[in-house]
């Protein structure tokens, strides 16, 4: 043999072994499949890898491996959302299936896939199409994934096997059944603004979707979205706890509302604002994107953390945060409570925030009570002036559907929990009911107990009349997931889904500012200095006549 056929064949025999391990490393990960398969889905652009893909092939491999958990039901319920730009309907739409097709040998299978735009759903259809029949994926896997003649179209094509790929709008999935549901932002930016396309596609996710499976304890749903409102399918999965596996990723990181998914898999950031793809979004085009967005729209498509167009009467960036791994020494101790007692999920829940009141510096306070828990007059605050205005602390809140005696339980373990010395509640049919149950079993307890009656002021109203409390830095928060929790519902207000966390902040800070236990800085200056130049005489009149 000549030394030109050798060369031929050592030639061969290499191009043949690097086949062979290619094929092997994109059948053992998904991972690997995206990164090799990359350049016939997308020839004019460079692939640029980032640890989220990892993380969300890690979660869908799961699913092609059928883990179950320990009660033997299947790992197939995912909800993933993430900024746009990350790949997320080339992971999820393309490469997954042609990968779960071809590298692991499961052509049977059938997706049906729906986005809120029909264009949207055949664009990555013919995608997939463009890379099932490509060259390089028929050399490898040409094998097992063979299309049919009669059924090759963008909108849908079938293997020889009778595994297919349909693409569907989002509302229109019906007589479509799959062993996969790939939904892949079933509602655009303008559709998230209407009342009556949320309250549609809300129908459609939860009345038809699980009747299109093949298998309904195998077969899975998959939902891939950015947030665009605090009711999208996103929101509604989390707040009927379904039973989904939560992947969230926000565009900058915020160590509070990092979380773990049911794999045990965490958001690999550490640093607060750590940026989740800077190889491809810098900190330059972060910046540039969020202004343009504006903050409504970049807390819910970059940070998965929708504040609806009309909300932030109250800023989330006006509460201070507090770092300290213990509490400053209250002169005072309030909680307020919105009662709803009722264990129906369509009822708004009931919530209590507990809030501290400390001076810092050499302020020394005695404090009592205003009124007794029968809502009787008593002594005032004696307050000595020095150097420092004082500040609130929200230190405990919750929010849960309860009935009645569970509510009262609730409350009153609180109230001994915190040492609250004055518990606040909405003068409102529940609440008349709660406050009377509290003085009938621990009227001999050391708090007291008032009835708030809001009178003719909304809700708007009443948070607008503390907003300035809140701007100027008064009110502090823990790095809590719970301080969390009625962050977001203050920030979302009043466009948000439920109000009842708010109504207690803004009862408890009126009520604070009222009785002269909260004081503005020019307020406590104005206080001190007159206290210093006080000379005896008689004050002038209210009216001067």
């Amino acid at each position: 043999m000549s030394n030109r056929a050798q060369l031929l064949l050592r030639a061969a025999a290499k191009r043949e072994k690097d086949r062979r391990d290619l094929k092997r490393k994109c059948e053992a990960s998904l991972v690997e499949f995206i990164r090799n398969a990359w350049h016939v889905v997308e020839p004019g652009q460079p692939y640029v890898h980032g640890w989220h893909v990892e993380v969300v092939a890690q979660h869908l491999e799961a699913i092609t491996d059928g883990v179950q958990f320990d009660d033997d039901s299947y790992y197939n319920r995912l909800l993933i959302n993430i900024p746009p730009g990350m790949m997320k309907s080339l992971m999820v739409n393309v490469f997954w299936p042609a990968w779960e097709w071809g590298p692991r040998n499961m052509p049977h299978l059938r997706y049906v896939c729906a986005s809120h735009s029909m264009n949207l759903s055949v664009r990555d259809s013919t995608k997939m199409r463009r890379l099932v029949v490509s060259d390089w994926y028929q050399d490898l896997w040409g094998d097992r994934v063979v299309l049919t003649g009669d059924q090759n179209a963008k909108t849908k094509f079938e293997t020889t096997v009778t595994g297919f790929r349909e693409a569907v709008a989002a509302g229109g999935i019906t007589g479509a059944r799959g062993d996969r549901v790939i939904i892949d932002d079933p509602l655009s930016v303008e559709d998230a603004s209407s009342d009556a396309v949320r309250e549609s596609r809300k129908e459609w996710f939860l009345e038809s979707v699980p009747t299109r499976l093949n298998n309904p304890d195998r077969s899975a749903i998959i939902v891939i979205m950015q947030r665009l409102h605090e009711e999208d399918t996103s929101g509604l999965i989390i707040d009927k706890e379904l039973g989904y596996d939560h992947i969230m990723l926000p565009m900058r990181y915020e160590p509070a509302r990092s979380m773990c998914t049911m794999l045990g898999i965490e958001d690999r950031r550490t640093e607060a604002g750590e940026l989740l793809f800077p190889q491809r979004f810098p900190e330059d085009v972060v910046d540039r994107d969020e202004r343009v967005m504006g903050p409504y729209a970049a807390a819910g498509q970059l940070q998965q953390n929708p504040e609806p167009r009309g909300g932030g009467i109250i800023k989330r960036e006006w509460w201070q945060p507090w770092t300290r791994n213990s509490y400053p020494p209250f002169d005072f101790i309030l909680a307020s409570l919105d009662t709803a007692y009722t264990s129906k999920e369509e009822n708004d829940p009931s919530a209590m925030t507990v809030w501290g009141v400390w001076t810092g510096g050499d302020q020394t306070a005695t404090i009592t009570r205003s009124v007794n828990r029968y809502d009787e007059a008593m002594a005032m605050v004696e307050r000595t002036y020095t150097k420092e205005h004082p500040k609130v602390m929200m230190i405990y809140a919750w929010s849960e559907r309860l009935e009645f005696y569970d509510l009262v339980t609730k409350v009153k373990e609180t109230v001994g929990d915190y040492g609250v010395e004055q518990l606040l509640i909405e003068n409102k049919a529940a609440g008349h009911s709660v406050a009377q149950e509290l003085r009938r079993i621990y009227g001999y307890d050391d708090f007291g107990v008032q009835l708030i009656d809001p009178k003719n002021s909304d809700k708007v109203a009443r948070l607008y009349s503390i907003q300035h409390l809140f701007s100027e830095g008064y009110i502090h928060a823990p790095k809590r997931p719970w301080a969390d929790m009625v962050i977001n519902q203050v920030s979302q207000f009043p466009k948000g889904k439920h109000d009842d966390i708010v109504d207690t902040v803004s009862m408890a800070m009126k009520w604070l500012r009222g009785n002269n236990l909260l004081v503005r800085g020019s307020e406590w200056t104005s206080d001190l200095d007159r206290s210093r130049m006080h000379d005896g005489a008689p004050p002038e009149p209210l009216y001067p006549g």
